[in-house]
């Protein structure tokens, strides 16, 4: 490379994870690395953060990880999770904390049903909308506790954490999202007002304030049952839904369900100042069942690589990706590939 090379550089810091994540991310970082070509310079910085890391020293993510990690511009994340350490400890110290650390209040998942992949539904119609999930709040705030473990009179609680200043943040950005990808330009809000009225009544007032300053976005609610109900009858009726972190990771994945698996579903978890970096990751886990077999479908890691360009303002290199994405599971999504083949296939059409 020349010394003289001003090509902007967007350093990645690039955590495979577990099982399948650290199968598709190289190939991730391929597509991307082809899709930029000498627009921008992409900087990996590999971290070995996940199972294998815990089970041999007992480490998750330290002081110093994170103090590296933000130091970076962006995250790339495989897939956390693994059959030999306990459910939670994973997510609570790895994921979870990454997303708090860094402040990462909007969790973005597109759902979209692609040419050529079946989906579940008899008469799906045209699946394209964006869920806008709160991502430091709600129930996942980590507010509660267990006590008397063990015994006849345990107790646990769980406390749902629910603020103006993180409800608006999220609502904010569900406003905008409507209104740069044009089409219904509609936001539907969900929640469980009449069991939840308190964080429900806070939810229903911040979407009244914000909604005022976007008089070409019109807006509606949805309880979160019905939401699970519509989103397999009338998919095609939503535009961008925002909802609060427990209700988003269930609907999210049911969205996933509809449009032909999580396969094809990718994320974004936004840092919405920039102070902090944002974080890039397929919906799927770690898929311990198929690791090291090759045969892992990197599309939803591809799509969140394209999500992080876009969100550094290449947007015509992530629309070559998703658009090459488009155009291979049309041409090939009944066939049975391996995860490299698949990606040199995406590769082949950029």
């Amino acid at each position: 490379m020349a010394d003289n090379d001003v090509r902007k550089t967007i350093n990645i810091a690039v955590i495979p994870g577990d099982g399948i994540g650290k199968e598709v991310t190289p190939q991730t970082q391929a597509v991307m690395g082809k899709a930029v070509g000498n627009q921008v310079r992409l900087n990996y910085v590999d971290y070995d953060l996940g199972a294998e890391r815990y089970l041999r020293d007992g480490t998750l993510l330290n002081d110093e990880d994170l103090e590296s990690i933000g130091q970076q511009d962006a995250i790339l994340l495989g897939a956390v999770g693994d059959p030999r350490v306990r459910s939670g400890i994973l997510e609570r110290g790895l994921l979870l904390k990454l997303r708090f650390s860094f402040d990462q209040a909007v969790n973005l998942r597109p759902t979209k049903l692609y040419p050529g992949v079946n989906s579940p539904l008899k008469n799906p119609g045209r699946i394209d909308f964006a869920v806008v999930r709160e991502g430091t709040e709600g129930l996942y705030s980590g507010m509660g506790g267990y006590i008397r473990r063990g015994t006849d009179q345990a107790i646990a609680t769980e406390t749902s954490l629910n603020t103006a200043f993180g409800v608006e943040r999220a609502v904010r950005y569900a406003f905008d999202l409507a209104r740069k990808r044009g089409g219904k330009r509609n936001v539907t809000m969900v929640n469980k007002t009449n069991v939840l009225p308190h964080a429900g009544a806070l939810w229903l007032d911040i979407m009244d304030k914000v909604a005022q300053e976007y008089p070409d976005v019109t807006w509606d609610y949805l309880h979160a049952d019905a939401c699970t109900i519509f989103l397999v009858t009338d998919p095609s009726r939503f535009d961008v839904i925002v909802t609060d972190n427990l209700f988003g990771d269930v609907l999210t994945d049911e969205a996933g369900a509809v449009v032909g698996g999580i396969g094809y579903s990718a994320s974004a978890n936004i840092n919405v100042t920039d102070e902090h970096p944002s974080m890039f990751e397929p919906i799927h886990g770690s898929a311990p069942d198929i690791a090291g077999k090759g045969i892992a479908n990197p599309t939803a890691s591809i799509l969140s690589g394209a999500m992080l360009l876009e969100h550094f303002g290449y947007d015509q290199a992530a629309e070559r990706i998703q658009r090459a994405v488009e155009e291979d599971v049309a041409a090939n999504a009944s066939r049975s590939r391996s995860t490299q083949e698949v990606a040199q296939d995406i590769i082949a059409r950029l």
